[in-house]
């Protein structure tokens, strides 16, 4: 509606060039050393099966490689129903929608406005003027306003705000895994008590035969009242074994409730024993780890935001450049307002400088790196955590796998003594009391072999977490959804 004359396109082109040739201040990032030295291969890897084929990493869907369809159908509903992994859904959106808002410091800003502004001047303001009485202003005013990013201000604010939003993607999927490795452990868990409650089960039916035995050879006057006494002793204990472990079945229970979202009153899984093992499961090598665990990944990307943060911080020392424009319509009778002679519009430039703050740039300037050593310091240590958890694991599985094979065998020679002082008792060799003993070790080692199991893929389940699980840095499913809201 207005003509911009040759001297203000002058200006344009001036800011222009100002900002292309610009280059925005503060260091560039580079990802810092995770740790000193990087192993070339995990510690405890000595023993340890590898996955066929071995192709490096867990992919997707982790669970699977247990091979159980109650736990796979558990799984599903983590991603869609656990309210923590929603919370983290919801921070990773706005975080992405951060990124859009520090990237609107790259257009202008331009408002629109109407008003009727009726005033009066005092008339001895006014007296001997024509501007005395009283007026009516019409206007109707478009206001534009853009700042030159010549030091990279808006450049280093966008920065830190797309590492920041990558950081909530790796959160996201961190919280994922973390729900999803936890219902993991608490269902074995729980299954290893199905397992344990079954074997006192099954032996409290084979003790009902022997105290029937007893009872028997006690009314023909063989055995003793005390043989009786001992044997309803172990039966009533071991009945006893059985409903104790229906206190932690079902807090177990309850908790993959709370971990799939559901009410623990409304859900409920069929006892089952444990019968699977755990899967040989592909490490890859240590360096690929960073790239595989999403906290570290996380713990990485906030180190690359506050690094920008220290640009932000030192364009602050330099001029803000800033293009102001307005125009529109200005009149005082409202049959003129819209007419060409009543337009106005006014068109350039302005530098400002802060001379004194009082410290405070200064200050913001060391905080922004104070908080980059803070993220550095964080990122190692994460590092340096996930390299002990998967040495944990590693270790854990390596020696379960050696100690169930030794209880295994311990079973086997306990079962063998059961079945030998059984048939001396019966032929009167030796008193129940050996019969008491060789049960209670046949038990006893029954049970720490169904608690390996269980422990072993517990740490299973805790080695894939420790890997990261499915989850992949390089090509994240958060990133299609960053890359949109750009």
């Amino acid at each position: 509606m207005f003509h911009v004359t040759i001297t203000y396109t002058r200006y344009l082109l001036l800011v222009a060039t100002l900002v292309l040739s610009a280059c925005a201040v503060g260091p560039d990032y580079v990802r810092p050393t995770a740790t000193p030295v990087m192993p070339a291969a995990y510690k405890e890897l000595d023993g340890w099966k590898q996955a066929q084929p071995r192709d490096g990493a867990v992919k997707g869907a982790w669970w699977r490689l247990f091979n159980d369809p109650q736990l796979n159908a558990l799984e599903e509903q983590v991603a869609i129903s656990n309210q923590n992994v929603l919370a983290a859904e919801a921070q990773f959106r706005q975080a992405s929608a951060l990124v859009r808002s520090a990237k609107a410091g790259y257009y202008p800003t331009v408002s629109v406005g109407a008003s009727v502004d009726r005033s009066r001047r005092s008339d001895n303001i006014g007296a001997g003027t024509s501007s005395a009485g009283t007026t009516t202003d019409y206007q109707l005013p478009v206001d534009l306003s853009w700042e030159a990013d010549i030091w990279g201000r808006i450049r280093r604010s966008v920065e830190a705000s797309r590492a920041s939003a990558q950081a909530s993607a790796a959160d996201l999927a961190a919280a994922r895994l973390s729900a999803q490795a936890t219902l993991a452990q608490a269902y074995f868990q729980l299954r290893t008590l199905d397992s344990q409650k079954q074997l006192l089960e099954t032996t409290a039916s084979y003790y009902q035969k022997s105290l029937d035995l007893t009872r028997n050879r006690y009314a023909s006057g063989v055995a003793a009242r005390s043989d009786v006494l001992q044997a309803e002793t172990q039966l009533k204990s071991t009945r006893a074994q059985a409903i104790d472990t229906g206190v932690q079945r079902a807090q177990l229970e309850h908790a993959i409730a709370l971990l799939i979202g559901k009410p623990a009153s409304s859900f409920s899984l069929a006892p089952a024993p444990l019968v699977a093992t755990p899967p040989a499961i592909p490490l890859g090598l240590p360096s690929e780890l960073l790239e595989r665990r999403p906290d570290v990944a996380a713990s990485e990307r906030r180190v690359a935001a506050a690094n920008a943060q220290i640009g932000v911080a030192e364009a602050a020392w330099y001029p803000t450049v800033r293009l102001s424009a307005s125009g529109g319509f200005e009149a005082t009778s409202l049959s003129k307002w819209l007419t060409w002679p009543s337009r106005f519009w006014a068109v350039g430039p302005s530098v400002s400088e802060t001379l004194f703050d009082g410290g405070l740039r200064g200050s913001q300037d060391d905080q922004a790196r104070a908080a980059y050593d803070a993220d550095v310091a964080a990122y190692r240590q994460a590092v340096l955590t996930g390299f002990q958890e998967v040495e944990d694991n590693l270790a854990a599985l390596r020696i379960l796998e050696n100690e169930a094979r030794v209880q295994d065998e311990a079973v086997v020679a306990a079962r063998q003594s059961v079945t030998i002082t059984d048939n001396q008792y019966k032929a009167g060799i030796v008193g129940y009391l050996n019969v008491l003993v060789a049960q209670t070790a046949e038990l006893a080692n029954q049970q720490t072999a169904i608690d390996i199991q269980g422990r072993r893929m517990v740490a299973g389940v805790l080695l894939i977490k420790a890997l990261g699980g499915g989850w992949d840095a390089a090509l994240p499913p958060e990133g299609e959804g960053l890359e949109k809201g750009n």
